[in-house]
């Protein structure tokens, strides 16, 4: 999967309600009293509380719980699913961790609910109906300071596989924003499974300048040794390419599926950060939408998709970044049960993380993120032992959880790949990383603050000494001074921030490693040193032509 601009396609999200309950025979414990439970009174607002959220005109369940009128005939359909304990939809392991963000109701709301359902499901006195919750129409974070749409509506053909289309959507910021809410609506929800919005910083490619077929045109230029190959729109791995299920081995494996400002699959809930944290959209950014499109309504078809922002009232003091822990090495044999795959991250800074989200396709049936500190003691910070590919779920850790930089976070995803698993398309075949859900995917997402301490005596005056042209032969890189801040330009590529580790070392979080200056004995700045992998690539400061300041 590509590092940046798209990621791995979030799932469809089928919601039908939104409480639990206990067997029927407790409800009774509800109504000793003789006492008549009612929607209006008793009901109503734990569906308010529960459920609206989802369950209201306009969004993707199958019925609102605004109105008795609109709750009554999906009663016996409510008890039968919350009788079985499929809703709400939450299949983390209880005994481990604890997320602000488990749905399940306390044991009274379970009885009353209950209770209401056999005892015929009574509206009750309309005055006691609680005021309903209020919604802006069509965005849940409230009314956006900007709306970002594509430029033009998309045509769906009726028929065919799935689509993913890539559309460039400039922001015409003139100075840095800083999201603080960020929410993708699609325009089309018979056709849209999915929308991924990364921001393209200025520099290299300018992408507002290319149409949806030039922007598929770069996003597919894989070369002719790429482990890629297309299938129409989509993108798969080639059933010969190597094969690595270990990607913790340091063999290869490991990849970054890229940060996102927001996306969206029905249910998923919208990018809201606590005051004081937000995401950065640069100046002068261009935010590049990828939609996964599924040719399901018959009939031709036209979206135009739209991303709504709030801006944080001040610079936030921390920074919000989502990365996914991927492999797309790993191969899942025919008929096998249990396969595991791994995927493995190292940060290289400080990190608070604040929440995980797995993701694979139908074949994936638990995943299980686990660190190993520096000092080798190890924690489970989140076990799924019960992955369902309908509910991707984003676990929010109920107390944030400080990861020091050098621990390992390891992803352990367990297919099932046999006729046992009534979701599988087709047990008895091989299957590789892909886009369409036929094929699968290892996606362990975090959300995660970095947590940098400031070096110190680097301000402004400091960082102009590295301000210049170096020159590495093939690779050539201008470092330019935005503000108080240091950034790396190179030809073809978006800029890129270089973040102070210490007085002549840099952290580049985009490559997760670093760039070394070197001085001479007039302490001038006279080469940088990149490191790229297990590679270090040193660049001589050209004296004759230096840089000038970034705008």
């Amino acid at each position: 999967m590509k590092k940046v601009f798209f990621t791995a396609a979030l799932v469809i999200i089928l919601t039908t309600i939104c409480v639990w309950t206990l067997p029927s025979g407790l409800a009774g414990e509800a109504t000793k009293s003789g006492k008549t439970i009612t929607f209006t009174k008793d009901v109503a607002p734990i569906f308010f509380k529960a459920c609206a959220d989802c369950h209201r005109a306009g969004e993707t369940a199958p019925f609102s719980v605004m109105s008795f009128k609109e709750v009554r005939p999906w009663a016996k359909s409510i008890k039968e699913k919350v009788v079985s304990r499929e809703m709400p939809p939450w299949h983390a392991d209880p005994h481990v961790g604890e997320f602000k963000n488990n749905p399940s109701l306390t044991q009274a709301e379970i009885n009353i609910i209950t209770a209401w359902v056999d005892g015929g499901a009574a509206e009750g006195n309309p005055k006691d109906l609680p005021p309903a919750p209020k919604f802006v129409e069509g965005w849940n974070i409230g009314k956006p300071d900007v709306v970002l749409s594509m430029r033009e509506e998309f045509t769906l053909a009726a028929s065919g596989p799935d689509e993913y289309q890539y559309f460039a959507v400039p922001t015409n910021f003139t100075e840095d924003k800083y999201i603080q809410m960020a929410e993708a609506r699609p325009g089309n929800r018979k056709i849209v499974h999915h929308i991924l919005a990364f921001a393209a910083p200025p520099g290299g490619t300018d992408y507002a300048k290319l149409s949806p077929e030039d922007l598929q045109k770069l996003f597919d230029e894989d070369g002719s040794d790429s482990v890629f190959y297309r299938e129409g729109y989509l993108r798969r791995v080639k059933m010969d390419a190597k094969v690595n299920d270990d990607g913790c081995n340091g063999k290869f494996g490991e990849d970054d599926a890229g940060d996102v400002i927001a996306g969206y699959a029905p249910g998923m809930p919208p990018e809201v950060f606590e005051p004081g944290v937000a995401k950065k959209i640069p100046a002068g950014a261009t935010l590049i939408f990828q939609l996964h499109y599924s040719k399901v309504a018959g009939s031709e078809q036209k979206d135009r998709s739209s991303v709504g922002l709030i801006f944080a009232k001040e610079p936030p003091k921390r920074r919000m970044i989502k990365r996914g822990i991927e492999n797309i090495f790993f191969k899942i044999p025919a008929g096998a049960e249990a396969h595991k795959a791994t995927a493995c991250w190292q940060p290289k800074e400080d990190i608070t993380l604040f929440s995980m989200m797995p993701h694979m396709h139908y074949r994936g049936a638990a995943m299980e993120y686990k660190a190993t500190y520096p000092d080798g003691k190890t924690e489970t910070l989140l076990n799924v032992p019960n992955y369902d590919f309908g509910w991707q779920t984003n676990y929010a850790l109920a107390k944030p959880k400080f990861i020091p930089k050098g621990t390992k976070i390891q992803v352990t995803a367990t297919f099932n790949n046999s006729a046992k698993n009534k979701f599988n398309p087709d047990p008895t075949k091989d299957v590789r990383w892909g886009d369409p859900t036929y094929d699968e995917m290892l996606i362990g997402y975090l959300d995660y603050i970095p947590e940098r301490k400031t070096v110190a005596g680097m301000d402004a005056k400091a960082l102009a000494a590295f301000v210049g042209k170096y020159d590495a032969g093939l690779m050539k890189m201008n470092v330019v001074q935005i503000g108080g801040e240091l950034y790396a330009e190179i030809a073809g590529q978006p800029r890129i921030e270089m973040l102070p580790e210490a007085t002549d070392k840099f952290y580049i979080r985009e490559i997760q490693n670093f760039v070394t200056f070197t001085r001479n004995e007039k302490g001038e700045i006279i080469e940088a040193a990149v490191q790229l992998g297990d590679r270090t690539i040193k660049a001589k400061k050209k004296t004759d032509t230096p840089a000038s300041s970034g705008k």
